[in-house]
C-alpha cells in the first residue's frame, strides 16, 4: 500500500512543482494600470442649439457642407437652419435630408427695404429662430440648453462647443479676422470682463461680433422679449442691443482661457468668379452645386 502510495506521490510531483513556478512567475509580474472608468455625469447633456441665416448664392451649399462637418461632430447639437426666403429651397431640403443632423428648417423672407447696403442682415432671420425656440418649450420644461449664432461664412473649433455649453447665463470668448483686426476681444481682469478690444467702436455697450457669445436657453425663455430689432438700431450695433435686454458686462462669462484663445474665424468665403459661366444652361446634366 505504501508502495503504491508513494508511486503515486513521484508521478504527481512533477505537476505540482510547474504549478508552483507558475504561480511564482504570476505573482511578480508588474500589475496592469488601472483604467479609469468614465465619469457619467447624473445630469443630461445640455443640447447646444446654432441658429444659422442662410440665403441663395452659388456658394451657399459649400458654405453649409463645411459647417454640416463641424455640427456633425458635435453631441447633442440641434441646427435651426433658417432661409431667406419666402419658401424652403429644394437645395437647402435636400441638403438638410442628408446632412444626418437633428435640425429644423425655417424661412423668413427679409423685406426689401431692408436689404439696402449698410443695414444689418439676417435680423428676421434670428428672430424666427428665437420664436421658434420659444414655441417649442412653451407648453413643456425647458431642459438644459444653450443657444449660439452660427453665421454660415465662419469656421468654429470643436473647443468651442465644450466651452460654450457650460453657459450659465451669458458667456463670450474672441473671434478671430474680425473688425479689420487679427481679432476681437473681451478683456478680463479677475475673471470679469472689464472692456473690449476691438477694432471698430469699443464705447458699444457689448462690443462684440456675433459668432462670440452663447446664451443659456433659460435666459431666452425667460425674456420672451428679446430679439433683434430693426427700428431704432444702428449698423454694427445689433449685437449690443440685443444682449442689452438679457443681461449686464458684470455678468458675462469669460471662456477660452479667460478670452485669450481664438475658437472661432469670420473666415468669410471669396467671391466666386462665374465670368465664364453661360448665360443659358449649356450642358445636357443640370448639376446642383
Amino acid at each position: 500500500m505504501k508502495s503504491v502510495l508513494f508511486s503515486r506521490f513521484f508521478i504527481l510531483l512533477p505537476w505540482i512543482l510547474i504549478v508552483i513556478i507558475m504561480l511564482d512567475v504570476d505573482t511578480r509580474r508588474p500589475a496592469p494600470p488601472l483604467t479609469p472608468r468614465p465619469y457619467f455625469s447624473p445630469y443630461p447633456l445640455p443640447t447646444i442649439y446654432a441658429i444659422t441665416p442662410t440665403y441663395s448664392r452659388p456658394v451657399q451649399k459649400a458654405e453649409l457642407t463645411r459647417l454640416a462637418n463641424t455640427f456633425r461632430q458635435v453631441a447633442q447639437l440641434h441646427w435651426i437652419l433658417v432661409e431667406d426666403a419666402v419658401a424652403r429651397s429644394e437645395l437647402v431640403s435636400r441638403f438638410l435630408a442628408r446632412a444626418g443632423l437633428p435640425s429644423t428648417h425655417l424661412h423668413v423672407p427679409t423685406p426689401r427695404r431692408y436689404k439696402r447696403p449698410g443695414l444689418p442682415r439676417a435680423t428676421e432671420q434670428r428672430n424666427a429662430g428665437l420664436a421658434w425656440l420659444r414655441q417649442r418649450h412653451q407648453h413643456q420644461r425647458a431642459q438644459p440648453g444653450v443657444l449660439f449664432f452660427a453665421d454660415d461664412d465662419n469656421t468654429y473649433s470643436l473647443e468651442l462647443f465644450q466651452e460654450m455649453r457650460t453657459t450659465r447665463k451669458v458667456s463670450v470668448w474672441p473671434v478671430g479676422l474680425v473688425g479689420g483686426r487679427r481679432y476681437e476681444r473681451p478683456l478680463v481682469e479677475n475673471g470679469k470682463v472689464v472692456g473690449w478690444y476691438t477694432g471698430w467702436r469699443a464705447d458699444r455697450p457689448f462690443a462684440i461680433d456675433m459668432a462670440g457669445f452663447a446664451v443659456s436657453l433659460q435666459v431666452i425663455l425667460s425674456n420672451p422679449k428679446a430679439v433683434f430689432k430693426r427700428r431704432g438700431s444702428q449698423p454694427g450695433m445689433q449685437e449690443s442691443d440685443f444682449l442689452k435686454q438679457i443681461t449686464t458686462v458684470e455678468e458675462l462669462e469669460p471662456k477660452a482661457s479667460n478670452c485669450t484663445k481664438v475658437l472661432v474665424w469670420h473666415t468669410r468665403t471669396e467671391k466666386v468668379n462665374l465670368a465664364n459661366e453661360p448665360k443659358y444652361r449649356l450642358d445636357t446634366v443640370k448639376i446642383e452645386v
